[in-house]
């Protein structure tokens, strides 16, 4: 409820409801209390703090809502300046000079504002956060004060509070736990990367193993047979049966390298990676015998990778040749080799019968995962782009070491378009 006192402070507008400028009639008189009567009701019925000021920034009326969140009673407002009284220092503790003040816009500028990131003083001398809005009271197009409401947005700023908390929470678990993938799936690749050393290093052992005992073997039983077969001029079945064998044993012989090569070319141990790919071509050509179109561009002087880069790389081009050779049903097939000292590209592209990206994403397409395993390992990468009906082209890029002199741009070794 509005006090007497004061109400020379209100505003022209906000004044006629409570007092009558001029004597008015009977009716107009009773219209006039139940106009001021309604407004006292919503000044005292709201919860939101309403009061207003003059030009002078001083308090001309306050709702025991705005008195009671502020910790003042009615009369211990009216009158104040309301900057200095509630308004007067910045959350962190700064002063808050009135020229700077929101509020004091709204009369000194005619500005209206809403403000949601401030705080009022109470009293005790606390603060607390509040949502404020400030409007110019207008008459006849001259600015005789200002309007504020405000309400209490503490509890709203503590959810805030709480749900910055539970984000920065969740943040923080989310990275953890990204990182603890992030260290398996690294785990995982070096144990693949173990595994895939250990295999080549047991079919080295293997193929070694073969060629020095089964390789030996065979040779001994061809000298033996041979030094049988002279022996048997006079008897021309036995002398047939031992040519047959030796046929039998040279195609042994014959497998036996063609093992001993799926397990372990020695091309790649003993001439380098650039060699082995160029053999591998050809083996593709003739295998295959499709027609193929082939580039090779590797710099003369050009150091050729080994250890385990060199194998993931033949490795991994052996796996794009074999899947043209066992699923492409293509009828042209365009190889593509070109090495840089930062870089090496290896393409392969058919016109065969294609497939959707996704049976290349398949669980169990473990040819394409163990290619881009082996790739990803080294900071390489497997690209794969095919449509059904459209053919399929694979690209790999792996980073190669630069060398530590400019190599020759002469060509290594060029290669001649092959058709079967």
């Amino acid at each position: 409820m509005l006090p007497p006192a004061g109400m020379d402070h209100l505003p022209i507008s906000a004044r006629a409801a409570f007092v009558d400028p001029v004597p008015l009639p009977p009716s107009d008189e009773r219209v006039a209390a139940v106009w001021r009567d309604r407004l006292r009701l919503l000044l005292d019925s709201t919860g939101e703090g309403i009061y207003g000021v003059d030009t002078e920034g001083l308090c001309s009326f306050i709702n025991p809502a705005a008195a009671r969140m502020l910790g003042y009673e009615l009369h211990e407002v009216l009158g104040r300046n309301m900057h200095d009284l509630t308004h007067h220092t910045h959350p962190d503790g700064a002063h808050y000079p009135v020229e700077h003040c929101p509020i004091f816009h709204a009369f000194r500028a005619g500005v209206a504002c809403r403000i949601d990131s401030d705080v009022l003083w109470r009293k005790d001398g606390t603060a607390f956060p509040v949502e404020y809005t400030s409007y110019p009271i207008l008459d006849g197009g001259q600015v005789l004060g200002a309007v504020v409401t405000f309400v209490d947005i503490s509890e709203r700023k503590r959810q805030e509070q709480l749900l910055r908390q539970s984000n920065e929470t969740l943040e923080r678990r989310v990275t953890e736990r990204t990182q603890a993938l992030t260290q398996a799936v690294n785990q995982l690749r070096e144990l693949q990367a173990h595994i895939e050393r250990v295999r080549e290093g047991e079919r080295t052992r293997i193929a070694r193993e073969i060629h020095d005992e089964l390789g030996s073997l065979l040779v001994g039983m061809k000298m033996d047979l041979s030094w049988l077969e002279k022996r048997l001029d006079g008897q021309p079945e036995l002398r047939c049966k031992c040519q047959n064998m030796r046929g039998l044993i040279d195609n042994a012989v014959t497998n036996v390298g063609r093992i001993i090569t799926d397990l372990r070319p020695s091309i790649l141990d003993h001439q380098g990676l650039w060699a082995t790919l160029e053999w591998q071509v050809q083996d593709f050509i003739d295998s295959s015998e499709l027609p193929c179109e082939v580039s090779i561009d590797v710099p003369g002087g050009l150091p050729s990778p080994d250890g385990p880069l060199a194998t993931a790389v033949f490795r991994i081009f052996q796996e794009m040749l074999s899947n043209v050779a066992r699923h492409a049903q293509a009828t042209q097939v365009c190889i593509r080799i070109r090495a840089t000292p930062a870089e090496l590209t290896l393409l392969v592209k058919d016109n065969g019968k294609g497939a959707p990206p996704s049976a290349f994403e398949s669980h169990d397409a473990f040819g394409v995962m163990g290619m881009r395993e082996r790739a990803g390992h080294f900071g390489g990468w497997v690209q794969i782009s095919s449509e059904p009906g459209l053919g399929t082209q694979v690209i790999l890029s792996m980073p190669l070491r630069a060398p530590a002199s400019a190599p020759s741009q002469r060509p290594r070794f060029g290669y001649r378009e092959a058709t079967t």
